[in-house]
């Protein structure tokens, strides 16, 4: 299901570029995609929107890139949860937007988080362009 909206600002949904995924999932050996759809799940077990993935379970080894909309938030809260009561390692890919209430209350000065910026504009998906904005890659680890 690729449409070229998916890869535009028109939407909050940008389909993770494979060879980042493969380069993470190499170091990670990921279990579980929570935000995917249907024909671009990154791991065998996934959730769509049709499942809510921020009302399933996060277990294991968990890959999340997140709708980049308003609800971005809840994503990332879910994630510090799934790290901090279920023990799972959450690995996002998110906007590089520090200056944000989110990336202040679950992300910055949180013990457990790593933050890696990525260098230069990713390209999401089949994009011929980058994305407008700069990206992370953050990670959860279980606080146990």
């Amino acid at each position: 299901m690729k449409n070229n909206v998916m890869f535009s600002s028109r939407t909050d949904m940008w389909e993770t570029p494979q060879d980042l995924f493969d380069e993470l999932n190499s170091e990670f050996h990921f279990t579980l995609d929570v935000c995917a759809v249907q024909g671009n799940a990154k791991c065998e077990k996934f959730y769509t929107p049709d499942d809510d993935g921020l009302s399933q379970p996060w277990d294991g080894v968990v890959w999340c890139n997140p709708p980049y909309g308003r609800d971005i938030g809840k994503w990332i809260l879910t994630a510090s949860i799934a790290s901090g009561a279920r023990g799972a390692t959450v690995v996002m890919l998110l906007p590089a937007r520090t200056d944000t209430r989110w990336f202040h209350d679950f992300i910055y000065q949180k013990g457990r988080v790593e933050v890696r910026f990525l260098r230069g504009r990713l390209k999401f998906g089949n994009s011929k362009n980058s994305a407008p904005f700069p990206s992370m890659v953050v990670v959860f680890r279980p606080t146990s």
